[in-house]
């Protein structure tokens, strides 16, 4: 068992302790506006704590990273935990967090700043007991998961370091969750073109809107394999110009996912011969700009680190839900080195105003990442 670590069941209590300290980092660290793109703020806050918690060779990266290190013997692998600091939310909107006994509500407040703020944590009580180390353990706040940002931040961190990093264990989610899974997924801009005209004199002439309706009617009616799981969505249009106007321009933002990467690339040929059929039948002109390119990627269920994180699950007494989905792991399942992630509290109503966090379950979340690190010292280094 874990917990028969000299300092675990140590950790364990101080993570009991922690709790006040840890909803005040959670308020602190959502109160700070980080749009993805613009997680500056966020990134400098964090950069204080980490340094204020004792890691080492704290830094930040070109793209806007925050990292730092607890140095091991060398005679273990070496571990990265990553948070991501970015929230879906535009500049502007209220992220003030309104207690309401054991629940934080906010825009952000579970995803993923409850995450950032129990990882500084993790850190500083594996700093203030000075937990002996095999390897190192390597921590990293990242920016643009979310959205469009396109996992921006984990590639730059895991293409710097992945000739060290043995494994990943990604912070995201709901508290018993555990992803293995990298769902793959190709963004696009697809933009309709022509020339427009007046909706009475030039009637007949190609309309840009039509041709765009007729695009998303088109996928709408496509059959996808549900194993592997295989999705479209086309989640945002515009274009026009009056209601009197043949429309010259317009445009559509769409979504293609699958567990599979050959689906998903079969996916796109079957959506790129709609477009293209549309622009010989119509005359429009339609240009796909890719947007995102998140690749897919897994390990067994029976892979060690599963294994690890439901041995900490069961210890902790939670029960352990395994889930596809797109988070920071996906980078490292698709370089081949073996990522989880895991949640560290439960709430509801993410990426949505009113979203919100029970408190309680934090110092579940935080032992569980102390439990992770200290099992992660007994697995072995990764073949390179």
């Amino acid at each position: 068992m874990i917990l028969e670590h000299p300092t675990a069941c140590r950790l364990v209590a101080e993570a009991e302790l922690a709790l006040p300290e840890l909803v005040r980092e959670v308020i602190a660290v959502c109160e700070i506006p980080a749009p993805t793109f613009h997680e500056a703020e966020r990134a400098a806050y964090v950069e204080r704590r980490m340094q204020e918690v004792g890691l080492r060779e704290v830094r930040r990266d070109a793209v806007g990273n925050v990292i730092g290190r607890l140095r091991g013997n060398g005679t273990g692998p070496n571990l990265l935990i990553a948070a991501h600091l970015d929230t879906v939310f535009p500049a502007g909107t209220d992220v003030t967090v309104r207690p309401d006994g054991d629940i934080l509500r906010a825009p952000g407040v579970g995803d993923n700043s409850s995450s950032v703020a129990t990882m500084l944590h993790a850190a500083r009580l594996l700093v203030k007991h000075d937990v002996p180390l095999a390897g190192d353990v390597i921590f990293a706040a990242t920016c643009g998961e979310e959205g469009l940002g396109n996992l921006e931040g984990m590639r730059a961190v895991v293409e710097a370091l992945k000739d060290e990093i043995d494994y990943v264990i990604a912070l995201d989610g709901s508290l018993g969750g555990m992803v293995r899974e990298g769902v793959g997924s190709r963004r696009f801009r697809l933009v309709v073109a022509t020339s427009g005209g007046h909706s009475w004199g030039a009637f007949g002439a190609p309309s840009a809107i039509h041709s765009l309706g007729r695009i998303i009617a088109r996928i709408s009616e496509l059959r996808v394999p549900t194993h592997p799981k295989t999705t479209y969505n086309v989640g945002v249009i515009s274009g026009g110009t009056s209601i009197n106007t043949i429309a010259a321009r317009a445009e559509a933002l769409i979504d293609l996912r699958s567990l599979d990467r050959g689906e998903l690339v079969r996916l796109e040929e079957r959506v790129l011969r709609i477009v293209r059929a549309e622009e010989r039948e119509s005359g429009v002109r339609a240009t796909l700009e890719l947007l995102g390119d998140r690749p897919t990627g897994s390990i067994p269920d029976t892979h060690p680190l599963c294994n690890l994180v439901r041995r900490v699950h069961r210890e902790l007494g939670l029960q352990t839900r395994s889930y596809p989905s797109s988070t920071d792991g996906n980078i490292p399942l698709s370089m081949g080195i073996p990522a989880v992630t895991v949640g560290v509290t439960l709430g509801g109503n993410g990426h949505r105003l009113d979203e919100y966090i029970y408190t309680t379950p934090l110092t579940k979340g935080l032992a569980q990442v102390l439990l992770l690190v200290l099992g992660a010292q007994e697995l072995p280094q990764r073949a390179r």
